[in-house]
């Protein structure tokens, strides 16, 4: 008997028929004699309702109200999941983030988990009872309700595993598993049966939508086993392995070169013109961005030239519009020359833990973006990956090329 943490995403529980499936499938699992915490999200396309409900009453709505709105999705779902599984015959329970007590700090609309009070849910398990934990949401010491970020039930989900040191942590979603990219644009992208959790990280960040950042941060952190599956076929029939992300690299002599093409669609760059080329100048640019909680992500400074240089970094779609408003209102204090952005890029990276030990992945990236007439903007490099920023409307060639360029489309031996 194992302790198993699995959580369904919007998709999984976006209808009626598609909650009473998943109540087959926990039921399934259950009947072989494991312990159950279920982690669901509002059902698909809810929390965008009640999101577009909120701009319609205030055009900037209130953080601490949005939360208080948008946290109702997902109640619904744990409620009509509970009585599911009842109508099946099984003792069920539901929760809250508040009523488990997920702490959390007072950073509306994209809180961090504090703490996970476990004991109402050790003692349901004990009682042989399925607990169902509604995602995305928490309390903060006030007793404020907060919300986690888009796909914080995904970091729900791994958190509640890793208070419960469960065996294992299930994400079911609408695909069977990590592929090598999205098989939308490729066809021929494969799924992986493993990929290691430093290479889940960087297709994290860098856009794979399959899971939320934070929930592998806190995976790596508390190594959480996790495990993407899908839930969308017969709860009676095999659901076979679907991705396990690890903790241990395989054998060198085996380990593919670049296990994914990563991408995203929703960046945005900004550029300051002939600021003075002086320490402490990057601070002066990105310090008002990160007061106003924007993240970053890429930078790059220009050397400098007749006493001036130029600065450019890449920030998330949605926070362009704040970002080059907070450069213009500090454009005189830090004395540049002009402001200008575009919000009409996209950044595509090349993921694998095998780079360590084979030179020429960025060149051969490189030079698979110039024949196709691919310009570059904006390079980044780790251990692991290799980011490019390039126009917008080159995206899904880009993906393609280069999916085919590391041979990601050929199934490994």
């Amino acid at each position: 008997m194992a302790l198993i943490v699995q959580k369904y995403g919007g998709t999984s529980v976006g209808t009626a028929e598609r909650i009473k499936n998943v109540a087959r499938r926990v039921a399934k699992w259950k009947m072989q004699g494991h312990q159950l915490v279920v982690v669901v999200s509002a059902m698909s396309g809810e929390t965008n309702r009640l999101i577009a409900l909120a701009n319609a009453i205030q055009a900037s709505p209130d953080p601490r109200e949005l939360d208080v709105m948008v946290s109702t999705g997902e109640q619904v779902t744990i409620g009509l999941l509970a009585m599911a599984l009842k109508e099946l015959g099984f003792k069920a329970r539901s929760y809250t983030g508040g009523q488990v007590r997920i702490l959390t700090d007072n950073a509306y609309n994209k809180a961090r988990i504090l703490s996970i009070d476990d004991q109402a849910m050790r003692a349901d398990l004990d009682n042989d009872t399925i607990v169902i934990v509604a995602g995305f949401q928490g309390v903060d010491e006030q007793g404020n309700l907060t919300t986690l970020g888009r796909g914080g039930s995904d970091t729900t989900g791994v958190a509640l595993a890793a208070a419960l040191k469960a065996d294992e942590c299930q994400i079911y979603t609408d695909v069977d598993g990590v592929y090598t990219t999205d098989p939308r644009i490729v066809p021929e992208a494969r799924r992986l049966e493993t990929v290691t959790f430093e290479e889940m990280l960087e297709m994290a960040s860098l856009g794979s939508k399959v899971l939320q950042i934070r929930s592998v941060e806190f995976a790596g952190k508390y190594k959480v086993k996790l495990r993407v599956l899908s839930s969308l076929g017969d709860p009676g029939e095999d659901e076979g392995s679907g991705t396990l992300i690890t903790f241990e690299e395989g054998n060198p002599m085996e380990q593919a070169i670049i296990s994914g093409i990563a991408f995203n669609r929703d960046e945005a760059k900004l550029t300051v013109l002939g600021v003075p080329d002086r320490p402490g100048i990057a601070y002066q640019i990105l310090g008002p961005i990160a007061e106003a909680n924007i993240d970053v992500d890429m930078i790059i400074q220009n050397v400098g030239h007749d006493g001036t240089t130029d600065f450019s970094f890449t920030v998330n779609r949605g926070d362009y519009a704040r970002a080059l408003a907070i450069l213009e209102e500090v454009k005189s204090h830090i004395s540049a020359r002009a402001i200008t952005g575009d919000n009409k890029i996209c950044k595509v990276s090349a993921v694998g833990v095998g780079m360590r030990s084979h030179p020429g992945i960025a060149s051969r990236m490189f030079r698979t973006l110039a024949e196709e007439g691919i310009n570059i903007q904006m390079i980044s490099t780790s251990e692991i990956k290799v980011s490019v920023v390039v126009d917008e409307k080159y995206l899904e060639l880009a993906v393609r090329v280069l999916h085919k360029a590391y041979d990601l489309d050929k199934a490994t031996v």
